[in-house]
């Protein structure tokens, strides 16, 4: 509950503070999406960090989180999650601006997250590894079994398969692809994270056409309980927005660093371009898809709502505990017996993809803590994800939810502090940004100017573009009629060199 408060403190107040970038530029937020071209080795395109941002944030929470929020929240719940969503996006670019300001080349590959900007924000490297040690523990050990274990249960509803095939078929998939290596991490994420967001999508929008004449009082429905005005939800406020802000968090767990990652192994010209992107990130997991899930149960009334203290104010499925079962008995509506192998095949894509993107934290957290690449802690760090993907096909999922809950919370404390120490270097950034588009240039990044310190990797980029080229004739450089540069390679007309 502590994380929960804070999070939603913190999302109204970097809203305020960011003068709320989550309308005032959301066009941006689709042009940074282009990006400038392709990556250099080792790095990714706005897109690509995009990809695989969204491969770990749209998981099962986006179809039993969702769920579950109804099953105790009501209805209500879905309102609270859309707001959490809108001021979550705020702290999303503050993050994954940070990581980007901070980021270092590890290597070949280009490497940022919450320990990177704890250690050089503050000069200490073990705030670095508690950050990290938690990290790595969290999605090597903890945050996968959540992933694996819905496929299992969505797998046995569905198909009648024991958990342990269940296991054996997950654990085959996923070594095929971490095996491959980051390259092949990285184009599974790409192909699959689309076909899947689409192809759910789609499927919530024909069984919401389906049932079109019922979506205005849905809608009306979501909202009186929301405030309390409805009959029979309107006594469950409190457990309204707690729990669809938890699921919220849970689902795109904005302000928990999980997105980070990806951020900081972006290659853009600007820190606040890829913030931009990680913040469309937040509209597409929990603004798009959750919104789909939740709208889609609610106007087929497939959905039941117990309190806390065991009260039933809603029984419309009988039996069926809050999860994927509401989704499931949702699209059954419209074609009888398609419903739980279509929600199943959902959740194994969401699942697959989410522990893949698992994997690339785990492997950015674990060469943190080495201070370099090493192969054979490295297949440790995927053996060990494996065994546990396996192991949590056969256990109880809710001692799997209540172990992940825990590693998410101690991650969120350190990363909220952070953030709030931290979030005036974000804010430069974004004003600078902000000054160069009013300018009419394409903005591009200058932390000595800007007084921002430790930011390594920008500096060294600034030297090397305003070093002289070998075959430059350091006289002509120096003369008058030559247009005065700037640190980073732009004229005093705006004009970037080729």
């Amino acid at each position: 509950m502590p994380v929960i408060v804070l999070a939603m403190v913190m999302g109204v107040y970097f809203t305020i503070r960011t003068r709320c970038l989550q309308i005032r530029l959301f066009p941006q937020m689709l042009k940074e999406l282009k990006g400038g071209g392709d990556a250099g080795p080792g790095g990714l395109t706005p897109f690509q960090a995009l990809a695989l941002t969204i491969g770990n944030r749209v998981g099962v929470g986006n179809i039993a989180g969702v769920a579950t929020a109804i099953g105790w929240g009501g209805p209500g719940a879905l309102f609270w999650m859309a707001v959490m969503a809108f001021c979550g996006g705020a702290s999303a670019f503050i993050e994954s601006t940070l990581s980007q300001i901070f980021k270092e080349r590890v290597g070949n590959e280009l490497k940022g997250g919450v320990p990177y900007y704890l250690q050089k924000a503050f000069q200490k490297r073990w705030l670095g590894l508690i950050a990290a040690v938690i990290a790595l523990i969290l999605y090597t050990f903890l945050a996968p079994g959540i992933q694996a274990n819905s496929i299992a249960v969505s797998a046995e509803y569905a198909f009648g398969l024991p958990g342990w095939v269940t296991g054996i078929v997950v654990t085959a998939t996923l070594g095929i692809i971490i095996w491959g290596g980051r390259e092949r991490v990285i184009k599974v994420v790409n192909i699959l994270v689309p076909i899947m967001a689409v192809g759910y999508i789609g499927a919530t929008i024909i069984v919401l056409g389906a049932n079109i004449t019922q979506l205005p009082g849905a809608i009306a429905l979501i909202f009186q309980s929301a405030f309390g005005a409805h009959s029979v939800f309107g006594g469950i406020i409190g457990a309204a927005v707690a729990w669809g802000v938890r699921r919220a968090l849970f689902s795109n767990v904005a302000g928990v660093g999980e997105g980070t990652y990806a951020a900081g192994a972006a290659e853009v010209s600007h820190p606040a371009k890829q913030g931009l992107v990680q913040t469309f990130s937040i509209y597409i997991d929990t603004l798009t898809v959750c919104m789909a899930t939740g709208l889609m149960i609610v106007v087929t009334g497939q959905y039941n709502v117990i309190t806390t203290d065991g009260t039933v104010l809603a029984t419309n499925l009988p039996g069926v505990a809050a999860g994927t079962g509401f989704t499931q008995a949702a699209v059954d509506t419209v074609v009888v017996g398609f419903g739980s192998p279509f929600v199943a095949i959902s959740v194994a894509l969401f699942a697959i993809t989410t522990i893949v993107a698992f994997y690339f934290i785990a492997d950015t957290n674990l060469s943190f803590i080495l201070g370099r690449n090493s192969r054979t802690w490295v297949r440790a760090l995927e053996i060990c994800i494996l065994a546990v993907c396996f192991i949590s096909c056969l256990v109880d999922a809710a001692a799997v939810w209540a172990i992940g809950d825990i590693g998410y919370a101690s991650l969120g404390i350190i990363n909220f502090i952070a953030l709030i120490l931290l979030s005036k270097t974000a804010l430069k950034a974004l004003r600078d940004y902000d000054q160069q588009r009013k300018n009419g240039l394409d903005p591009t990044f200058d932390p000595v100017k800007l007084g921002i310190k430790h930011a390594n990797y920008w500096e060294d980029l600034r030297a090397e573009r305003s070093a002289p080229s070998p075959d430059t004739n350091p006289d002509s450089a120096e003369s008058p009629s030559s247009p005065q540069k700037d640190t980073l390679g732009t004229d005093s007309s705006g004009a970037k060199d080729s």
